[in-house]
């Protein structure tokens, strides 16, 4: 099959880096389609051109109904990093794409600051919430971020602040490999000070102050990085329960009874690129949901509202379930037994003796494990120290079988 989409990275001097090759797929291209930054620098005569739409999918979908034509895309440096090439490759079979990436701006961002590539964590805050940011953040990281506008670097620079590592460093580059290239070097707390094109990328070297907030990346944030009504599936539980769980990239948890959302948050701040739903009735803690997945970084949570048992229908199949809620309820749990993943994992947890019973039973009826968690905490009773233990937690774990 002959490949009638064309992807070309370029940088910041458009078709004058292209090599004597992408040059003349573009000069015989029937459409080209790039963003006006890029278009608006070119001269392509009587070619027809497009510029990228909002909202996005529409312009896909015009360029699938092209197919047969000679179609050529012109993106920015590396199309499949955080880049459209990715997002066509989900619907347009590769055999029909011809890619010819130019070197990223994450390339070229190390090349200049000297770091090692593979020991950064590089995100996109490109068309995308800077609340990203947020699960990256740790004492001694090296981020990379691309960015949306030359408002970012000072949205960043307010995160960091907040989440007390205004002492990073901040280098911001803007039109990296054109003749206006510039470098700004400082720290978050006097980024307010400065102003950065639109076209920038930012490398942030993190220092934690004295009152950071130093929030793990594996499971079990302090139960104080949540805000919420006392629905809150505690500190140790909640560690537990992620390992029972299991995350891995691009599983989708359905978090049923999700409280504040802290084991859906956990789940996507595992492992990169998971994913989750929250179903929660109560009205109140759908905000809470919302703001604590703003704050710990993973703003994708897809929260639903309302009763699980009417909500669950017409959902992406999970691989995984957590029964935080509800856990007597027959019918939910037929729902979601039936709806997982052949291989999927469902953890439940109960703590009161009709929870338990009802755990218990389909422990005998489906097999699993059957596990009670006992925490205790530390205690003052007058002068003495005592350790106060705390409701047991009955936890049951089943995998779905592949047949």
């Amino acid at each position: 099959m002959t490949p009638w989409l064309t992807i070309i990275g370029v940088g910041e001097n458009g078709l004058g880096e292209l090599g004597s090759g992408a040059r003349a797929i573009v000069e015989t291209a029937d459409i080209i389609v790039g963003s006006k930054r890029i278009l608006a620098h070119e001269n392509f005569g009587t070619v027809e051109t497009h510029c990228w739409t909002s909202p996005f999918a529409d312009m896909l979908a015009r360029i699938e109904k092209w197919k047969g034509r000679n179609i050529v895309i012109l993106a920015t440096g590396d199309p499949m990093h955080f880049g459209v090439g990715a997002t066509l490759a989900r619907s347009i079979p590769i055999e029909d794409m011809t890619i010819i990436p130019a070197p990223s701006a994450f390339s070229l961002a190390a090349a200049r600051l000297g770091w090692s590539l593979q020991d950064v964590e590089m995100i996109s805050l490109h068309g995308r919430p800077v609340s990203l940011l947020h699960a990256a953040i740790q004492p001694g990281a090296k981020i990379l971020a691309l960015t949306a506008s030359g408002q970012t670097p000072h949205e960043v620079a307010a995160i960091l602040c907040a989440r007390g590592f205004g002492a990073s460093e901040l280098t911001i580059l803007e039109h990296m490999g054109g003749a206006k290239e510039c470098r700004t070097s400082l720290t978050a707390a006097d980024c307010n000070a400065h102003s950065f094109a639109d076209f920038n990328t930012i490398g942030i070297s993190c220092i934690a102050g004295k009152t950071a907030q130093i929030l793990p990346q594996s499971p079990g944030l302090p139960d104080d990085a949540f805000v919420h009504d006392g629905q809150l599936t505690k500190r140790e539980v909640r560690a537990i329960t992620l390992a029972a769980l299991g995350p891995t990239p691009d599983a989708l948890l359905w978090d049923i009874g999700a409280g504040c959302g802290s084991i859906a948050i956990e789940w996507m701040r595992a492992v990169k690129g998971a994913r989750a739903i929250a179903f929660e009735k109560n009205t109140a803690r759908i905000k809470l949901i919302a703001d604590n997945a703003v704050a710990l970084g993973t703003p994708g949570l897809d929260v639903v509202a309302g009763d699980a048992t009417k909500t669950l229908g017409n959902r992406d199949v999970p691989d995984a379930i957590f029964l935080g809620g509800a856990v007597t309820d027959q019918f939910l749990f037929d729902t979601c037994w039936g709806a997982l993943a052949p291989g999927g994992r469902l953890v439940a947890n109960a703590v009161t003796l009709e929870g338990e019973a009802a755990l218990s039973a389909r422990h005998e009826t489906h097999g699993g494990e059957l596990v009670r968690i006992d925490i205790s905490r530390i205690a003052a009773i007058g002068a003495r120290r005592v350790m106060r233990p705390r409701l047991a937690v009955t936890q049951w774990r089943l995998t779905k079988d592949w047949t």
